[in-house]
């Protein structure tokens, strides 16, 4: 009986120590789990960057072309300016090395797609974004059109006349901010472009035309045409001059085998 209750005296505390270990541990997964949590949420941005980068898309192709032609300044009060995009500093130290070779500006690592460069800048490089103003550009995208941007051959979707309304309110009051009327000239030129490139498309009624004035991107490619053209049509003048004067040539040298011949004497 004495030795049964020793068994079992053993066995309690066997037990209680397992127990006591097991509780431990998940406590220690717990904590560091928690820990986890807490530094990835340290880290979470709630500013999309992938839309922010759409959006200055949409202003460096459609809309910087036409600032830079009017040589206007845009006031860094308007949230269109560079400075109020919370990735431009991040997204000006990417090097695009090759097809898949991106490169990081800070540190110099490489990377085989923009995606991962894009993860390093937020393990690594969190600290230099400056999150403390709330600067977001993808906050614009229903003005910018970044849908398009992201997607140009996305399917139609039925027109919300709520959210058309709000996304052409928000587009007109960026013109009015960023160039306004009693500005001078530039800024009202400027100030109906921006109307009729952006905030004419929020629109239910009719074909919805993005981009009317066209932009770098076009303006790039016609260029490209025509300097394409132009180099083929050089070496082709050439030729044609080479040719020309080769005949040209010949026929001088044929004249005058004919007139020496016409010059000999007849035998007599």
């Amino acid at each position: 009986m004495g030795k049964a209750t020793r068994i079992t005296q053993i066995l309690f505390l066997i037990s209680l120590l397992s127990k006591q270990i097991l509780s431990q541990d998940v406590g220690e997964h717990v904590a560091a789990r928690t820990v986890k949590q807490e530094e990835g949420h340290a880290h979470k941005v709630h500013c999309s960057r992938e839309r922010s980068r759409a959006a200055w898309q949409a202003i460096e192709e459609y809309l910087m072309p036409f600032v830079e032609r009017e040589q206007y300044q845009i006031s860094s009060k308007c949230r269109l300016h560079p400075s109020n995009d919370l990735f431009r500093d991040q997204e000006e130290h990417k090097i695009h090395v090759d097809i898949n070779e991106w490169k990081c500006g800070y540190c110099k690592k490489h990377f085989r797609a923009e995606k991962y460069l894009d993860q390093h800048f937020d393990n690594r490089h969190y600290n230099l974004l400056n999150i403390s103003d709330g600067k977001c550009l993808a906050d614009l995208c229903g003005a910018l059109h970044c849908d398009f941007m992201m997607d140009s051959k996305s399917t139609k979707t039925k027109c919300n006349p709520a959210a058309v309304a709000k996304n052409r309110h928000l587009c007109e009051s960026l013109a009015d901010s960023c160039f306004p009327l009693n500005q001078g000239p530039s800024a009202s030129r400027l100030h109906e472009l921006f109307l009729h490139q952006f905030c004419d498309a929020h629109t239910c009624s009719g074909k919805r035309n993005l981009f009317p004035k066209g932009g770098k991107k076009t303006t790039s490619v016609f260029y490209l045409a025509i300097s394409i053209l132009t180099m083929m049509m050089i070496p082709l003048f050439y030729l044609i001059v080479y040719l020309h004067q080769s005949e040209m040539r010949k026929g001088t040298q044929e004249l005058r085998r004919i007139s020496k011949v016409g010059k000999k004497t007849k035998p007599s």
